[in-house]
């Protein structure tokens, strides 16, 4: 029916005047189609039509309101879907859709932006400019969003245009613009933008980077606006209108904090994440604090202390990466990670061949050559075996990066030089004991002074951290009880716990 009234549009455009603007009003008023994927071919071909049909300034201005609002409830719904069930590299299909996504809101990010330059007497009033301006920026900040979800860089001069089209507002002093139905001023909408920009979206899950996205929209009028930056500091970022970046952190080598340039801090908006772990941590709920709900769960409280981390005490790179090209076998999951610590190779375990691309003492950067990578994603726990050594090493996904279907790196923490698998005894409910496969990471002198235990995200509540019963085969099978003292790392997929041996072996 849809391309029956584009069709349709385009034949009658010279025999019936403002026929083409009907069309677009009738395709309107039609009921959404069943999956939100079908409306985007649609969107994009009467977005096209609407520059080349004849009709009145408010027409068109009605028109185009009703495209841009009908575009964002479809891409808000593919972005909730991306955020909860997407798996790198995103698969061929699925990358065509999100690219006619991001095509249709780049549309939407221009055309707006000419609206808004439109003399007054052709336009309307300082208000219809500050709507089209909010469009603009809204338009480019969910393009940013859905790139972000996906691993893929942003779409080249992405992030220029956005930094200029909020430097437009502020000169017009429309920055503080809020249109009707909007949550957000265009000021709000711009900052949490650039926030998520700051926060390293590639070293976040999907879900995380949503959950920060919704966040930073409640609380980016926290960040503090410099005039001049006198001094760098980690909570300070820089950001030049001229260039295709994110904002800069101060502390980067080679940045010149000229006067020219915008700066802030994001010291109240640490101060008041700090305060939020707090009430999250003595059991209040994120509704009562005006956090998303995700931020009661082990990898939203987990995303929020890394978050304060990165900007209030940001760590320092310790060893020189070295170049390399040698390959390497990479299995991911608790549950295969397990089956290979102790078997060895194992026929159970999907194991994938990736190429090591620079490596520290600290880790790797490594790039899929083949096999089947399974589910991962960031925060993921994964093992490797590098070139010709028999042990497993233990790492932890800290980013990743995926510019096509084909391509797929990932940045690797090295936590261990190998693991010890056990099982755990939970606590006897009515049901019986729960058994858990879990890792002994070994201490490590200077580094690690206890030893540490790597369970699934959730699986061992603050309640239930005391008096657990570990079970390890070795030459003997040796039963002890430890508690976990501490919570050393904790993703949305598994949480690492510091462990004392609370009695002698048994």
């Amino acid at each position: 029916m849809t391309e029956m009234l584009s069709g349709t549009a385009g034949k009658e455009k010279s025999a019936l005047p403002h026929s083409g603007i009907r069309s677009i009003l009738q395709w309107l008023e039609l009921p959404a189609a069943p999956h939100p994927a079908e409306e985007v071919p649609s969107l994009r071909s009467h977005l096209k039509a609407l520059h080349d049909v004849e009709a009145s300034p408010p027409q068109r201005a009605d028109a185009f309101g009703r495209l841009y609002a009908r575009s964002m409830t479809v891409i808000s719904d593919l972005v909730s879907a991306l955020g909860n069930d997407l798996v790198l590299p995103v698969p061929r299909k699925e990358r065509r859709l999100v690219r006619s996504v991001i095509d249709l809101l780049q549309m939407l990010a221009d055309d707006t932006r000419t609206l808004s330059e439109l003399p007054e007497q052709r336009f309307g009033t300082s208000a219809s400019s500050a709507l089209a301006l909010w469009r603009s920026v809204d338009a480019l900040t969910q393009q940013l969003l859905i790139g972000h979800l996906i691993a893929s860089p942003a779409r080249p001069g992405t992030w220029q245009q956005l930094h200029q089209t909020y430097a437009a507002a502020r000169g017009l002093q429309l920055q503080n613009a809020l249109p009707v139905g909007a949550k957000h001023s265009l000021q709000n909408v711009y900052h949490s933008a650039v926030l998520l920009g700051c926060a390293q979206p590639a070293s976040l899950t999907p879900r995380e980077i949503v959950f920060l996205s919704e966040c930073f929209a409640r609380h980016a009028d926290q960040i503090e606006a410099l005039s001049r930056v006198t001094a760098a500091e980690p909570d300070t970022f820089l950001i030049d209108p001229q260039r295709d970046v994110p904002a800069i952190p101060s502390l980067r080598k080679g940045i010149v904090p000229l006067a020219a340039l915008d700066g802030f801090s994001c010291y109240r908006l640490c101060m008041l994440l700090r305060s939020h772990i707090a009430q999250l941590e003595a059991g209040a709920l994120p509704a009562a604090i005006d956090l998303p709900d995700f931020a009661g769960t082990p990898g939203g409280l987990g995303v929020l202390r890394r978050l304060v981390r990165r900007w209030g005490e940001p760590a320092k790179r310790r060893f020189q990466r070295r170049r390399q090209d040698h390959r390497t076998l990479l299995a991911t999951g608790i549950e295969g990670l397990w089956q290979l610590s102790r078997k060895g190779e194992s026929t159970s375990v999907d194991l994938s061949t990736w190429m090591i691309t620079n490596a520290s003492p600290d880790g790797y950067a490594v790039m899929h050559v083949s096999g089947n990578t399974g589910a991962i994603s960031v925060g993921d726990v994964v093992t490797i075996r590098p070139g010709s050594s028999p042990d497993w090493q233990i790492c932890m996904v800290r980013w990743a990066a995926s510019e096509n279907p084909e391509h797929l790196e990932l940045g690797l923490q090295l936590l261990a030089p190998r693991a010890e698998p056990a099982i755990l005894a939970r606590r006897a409910t009515n049901q019986g004991a729960e058994y858990l496969q879990v890792l002994i990471l070994p201490a490590i002198p200077k580094l690690r002074d206890r030893q540490s235990l790597v369970v699934a995200s959730g699986a061992l509540p603050r309640e239930e951290r005391r008096k657990l019963l570990l079970l390890t085969e070795g030459q003997n099978v040796v039963v002890r009880e430890v508690d976990a003292s501490q919570v050393d790392e904790q993703t949305g997929s598994v949480e690492i716990l510091s462990i004392e041996t609370s009695d002698d072996p048994f």
